[in-house]
Formats: C-alpha cells, structure tokens, sequence
C-alpha cells in the first residue's frame, strides 16, 4: 500500500462529509486547499443520483467550493458507463428524476417507457406509484433489475429521506427479484474511478461517513478509507461492525494536517 507520501488522489463523499443538507462544514475549504497546496487532487464522487453531475457542479459553486464536471463524479455515471460498455443497445425504464433522465439521455442512453431490456432504479424523488407499479410489471415479465446505488437512507439536516435501497426493498418485496447495484461499493465504481483518473487503487484514499459504500469501496479494493463521523456513522457503531476504516476522524478536517 502505497504510503501517505505517495497518495494522489482523495475520494471524497459529499453529502455528510464534505457538506450535510444545504449546510457547508467549516472544515472543507480549508481542507481541500490544503490538499492542492500538497499537489494532490481530489475528486467528489457521491451515489446520490437523484442529480446529475451538472447540477452537482453548481450546487459546490454557490456553495464557494470551485468545481468543474471533471472533478464530480455519481452513481449515475457509473451507471450509464455500464450501460454504454456492458449492456449495449439495452433498452431501459428509468425509475428516477428529470434531471437524471436528462443526463442519460445526453450520453445516448436508449430510455423506453415500454417493453424495457432493463429496468433501472435511481433515487427518485419524484418517485409516483405508477412508476413502482410499471417497474414491478417489467422485472416479473423479465426485465432486467439494476440500481444505482445501494444507499437506503439520504441524511438530510435534521434527519434522512428514503434512497434508492429502499426503493428497491419494496420493488424486492413485490417481485421476489434483487436488483445488481452499480455504485459505491461495488467495483465498476473503482473502475470508473481509475479510467477517469489514471490513478492507482493504493494511490487513492476514499473519504466517508458510511461504512457499507464509502469504507467498503476502500476495504473491498485495496484503497485507504477514512470515516467522517459527520454523517450517518456514529463511533459506537465502529464496535459491531463488520467493516472497518483505516482512519476515523471526527470530520474532514482531520486529514492532510501536519
């Protein structure tokens, strides 16, 4: 494993990491200018895909973190890269947001509302009962059931929002089918990760406040990973859990001091 000298690339979560809700942490801006001022990069990958990575671009800037496509990435890309590469030609039903559906769309995705290859599900906050209903139709005549993420709760300030997980617990319940999830912490992420950055897994460092995408990515590829204990991780439950960090540190704050 490469030392932390030799790392060059941090992977940071967004939502209870870097910022919770519409709420910047006061520790990001400096963090993040000390990792350039070293001359590493990072790149914000989150597996929230309710948005695309455009919209993702100006929420950090109003924000006043300075970002451009090229430094966010989401389930969502994972996705339509697998899509493009693994599954071309498939025709898919999207359960997901307008903005989702856009970016798909933009990167050639083939979106059908009828006779689906796939059936594919997303955070969705505009999720309605005739989406579920169509979604469970298509999976029982044979769709294929992929999802972008994992993720059963979305932390929001003073509390969480039912996510993809859940979605896909209740499509599960209805069908008797599980789906193949495509985000953290599986590896067509970490692949995705390396093809964009040409960065090495031990040359990276993953930054996380949930142990079962953010440190499980880390811990499953051989790539450092670091709790935050500002999102939905509690210290406590470091005791009974079967995955475990690299470094856990109170909030981002914590890393690239002297």
């Amino acid at each position: 494993m490469a030392t932390k000298k030799e790392k060059k690339l941090y992977v940071l979560d967004m939502d209870g990491t870097i910022y919770l809700g519409k709420k910047l942490f006061p520790e990001t801006i400096p963090f993040l200018k000390r990792v350039r001022k070293r001359g590493k990069r990072y790149i914000f990958f989150t597996n929230n895909s309710s948005r695309s990575t455009r919209t993702y671009v100006d929420r950090l800037n109003s924000m006043g973190i300075p970002a451009t496509l090229d430094d966010i990435l989401t389930s969502g890309d994972v996705t339509a890269h697998f899509l493009l590469t693994q599954r071309q030609g498939k025709r898919v039903y999207l359960v997901g947001t307008k903005d989702l559906e856009e970016s798909f769309l933009e990167t050639g995705v083939p979106l059908v509302q009828e006779n689906p290859d796939i059936v594919l599900i997303a955070f969705d906050t505009s999720l309605t009962y005739e989406k579920l209903d169509k979604a469970c139709k298509y999976i029982r005549e044979g769709a294929e059931f992929l999802c972008t993420h994992e993720d059963l709760n979305c932390p929001i300030e003073g509390g969480w929002m039912p996510d993809a997980g859940a979605i896909c617990a209740l499509i599960t319940a209805s069908t008797g089918q599980e789906p193949r999830y495509l985000g953290k912490p599986h590896y067509e992420t970490l692949q995705l990760l390396m093809d964009v950055t040409g960065v090495k897994p031990e040359e990276m460092v993953i930054v996380g406040d949930r142990l079962y995408t953010d440190i499980a990515l880390g811990t499953k590829n051989g790539v450092t990973a670091v709790l935050v204990l500002t999102g939905e991780t509690k210290e406590e439950d470091l005791a009974t859990s079967k995955i475990q960090p690299d470094l856990v540190v109170d909030s981002i704050g914590g890393l690239e001091r002297e």
